[in-house]
């Protein structure tokens, strides 16, 4: 065999027509192929003098860990894990699911798996400990500045850009983007995408609106009108926060979309749960999980030599058109019995 190179379980795997996968839970004696195809594999990897490299994984499992203290990402974290499970489906491999802040327990799993997919704001020290055992690791989160590690993730900034334009084109020049509760990376990162497009038009300001989400929106909303903001359109960090929006701007009165849009962040089940549905952007979770293990794959097959640079791959999200934003008609969010009244001034300061 010296002529064709070392035999691998790719070889073997592509020898036979079945997944790398299906292969090695065969070699290892495990459930989940049949008592004749793994009478072939073994024959087939005999014959090619197939031998297991000293020190490697006895198992090919996948283990897909997450970590997360927001609750609004619990339906975004279940579309990448059925994204997972879907590309694992098709190539008859085995994963093992976890959730855990334990970064003892993250060691552990890392010396039982051939490769781990880590979804959420893992503690530096359990991601350090997971990666010093050799074995591929690719992040669903964010990452360090150059920090040389692979990583899948959406398109927060560009989406905050996108959502930004897309306002502007219907003609609202004075737009909040309700921030929510302070300290969330990406609600950071949407933020300076919108604040990019603001500054680059003299006659469109923008406003920020941060406060404890338990307490409510109507009080800082409130607060802002006082200072003299009068917006005609709002973009909301996450659907859940749209959802608080469209229900204050009811109670009081308001229209949507005619004096007031509402754009949310998510495509959550809710966006469609409520009247007038929600305007959104799309995350496209699903599509993230199956990413994330395509390029774990390649790394368990083909792993990161010193000085091989990480990835970054980003999945690009979409916005999904609705009913509560449309072209603004009004100058200015105004009280509703002061509709007819004279428009107030709109700032142009990006705050």
């Amino acid at each position: 065999m010296g002529s064709r190179g070392r035999v691998t379980l790719q070889t073997i795997a592509r020898e036979v027509g079945l997944s790398k996968y299906a292969v090695s839970r065969s070699l290892a004696g495990k459930s989940g192929v049949s008592e004749e195809t793994r009478a072939l594999i073994r024959a087939t990897a005999e014959r090619l003098g197939y031998t297991r490299p000293a020190g490697q994984s006895q198992t090919n499992d996948i283990a897909v860990v997450f970590h997360d203290l927001d609750a609004v990402n619990s339906e975004l974290y279940m579309q990448v894990q059925n994204g997972v499970q879907r590309e694992a489906h098709k190539l008859g491999m085995a994963l093992r699911i976890r959730w855990t802040h334990n970064p003892g327990q993250l060691e552990e799993l890392a010396h039982s798996c051939a490769g781990l997919l880590l979804v959420g704001p893992h503690d530096r020290e359990a991601i350090v400990a997971a990666t010093a055992t050799g074995i591929p690791v690719v992040r669903f989160g964010w990452v360090d500045p150059l920090e040389q590690a692979d990583q899948v993730t959406g398109t927060d900034h560009e989406a905050g850009q996108a959502v930004l334009q897309y306002l502007i084109e219907l003609g609202h020049r004075s737009i909040v983007y309700v921030n929510g509760t302070p300290g969330f990376r990406g609600r950071r990162e949407r933020f300076y995408g919108a604040r990019e497009i603001a500054e680059r038009c003299e006659d469109v300001s923008l406003h920020v609106l941060r406060f404890d989400e338990q307490i409510g929106f109507g009080e800082a909303f409130r607060d802002l009108k006082a200072k003299g903001v009068q917006p005609t359109a709002f973009f909301c960090a996450h659907d859940g926060l749209a959802l608080t929006v469209v229900s204050e701007l009811l109670g009081q009165g308001y229209r949507i979309p005619d004096d007031v849009s509402v754009v949310g962040f998510g495509d959550f089940s809710p966006a469609t749960q409520i009247s007038p549905a929600l305007t959104t952007v799309k995350m496209e979770g699903q599509e993230c999980g199956a990413v994330g293990l395509r390029l774990l794959l390649e790394r368990i097959e083909n792993p990161r030599l010193p000085g091989m640079p990480a990835r970054r791959i980003m999945i690009a999200s979409r916005i999904v058109e609705r009913r509560s934003a449309g072209p603004c008609k009004v100058p200015a969010l105004m009280e509703p019995a002061t509709r007819d009244a004279q428009p107030v001034q709109i700032s142009a300061l990006v705050k």
